[in-house]
Order: C-alpha cells, then structure tokens, then sequence
C-alpha cells in the first residue's frame, strides 16, 4: 500500500511548540515525531495480531509444548 499524506491546519502554537520539543528529544525531525505519535495512537491490526498469535501458539503446539493451567495462580493473585 503507497503512502499518503495529510496536512494539519491550525495547530495551536503551544501546542505545536511542544511537539517540536518532543520530536528533539527524541532526535526525530517534527515530520517524523508527528508519523510516530499517529501510527501508535492508530495501533496495530488486529487481524495482523491475531495472525500472529495464532502462529505463535501453533509454533508452541509444534513443539510439543503445552499450556499449564493458570486458575490457580490467578486465584492466587486475585487473594492478595
């Protein structure tokens, strides 16, 4: 899938001021302070996600390997 872009009027001064801020203390330019802050407010795909779950736990199946049942130390938890 292309990349696209957006343009964001009106930004608050202040408020532009602090992104600017952050996008240095984090050695980014404001471009890509302003990318990161929207890819990780937007999150991830759950399909992608839960794809990969599913792999993981398949892999861990392959493997032989089995779940232990957790009730008992959730309940444990859950008493302190």
């Amino acid at each position: 899938m292309p990349n696209k872009n957006v343009l964001v009027r009106n930004i608050d001064e202040e408020t532009l001021d602090k992104l600017k801020k952050k996008a240095a203390a984090n050695n980014r330019s404001l471009q890509e302070e302003l990318k990161e802050l929207l890819e990780m407010h937007a999150g991830p795909d759950i399909e992608k996600v839960r794809a990969m779950a599913r792999e993981s736990i398949r892999k861990y199946k392959a493997e032989g390997r089995k779940f232990s049942d957790s009730t008992k130390d959730i309940r444990e938890d859950r008493e302190r």
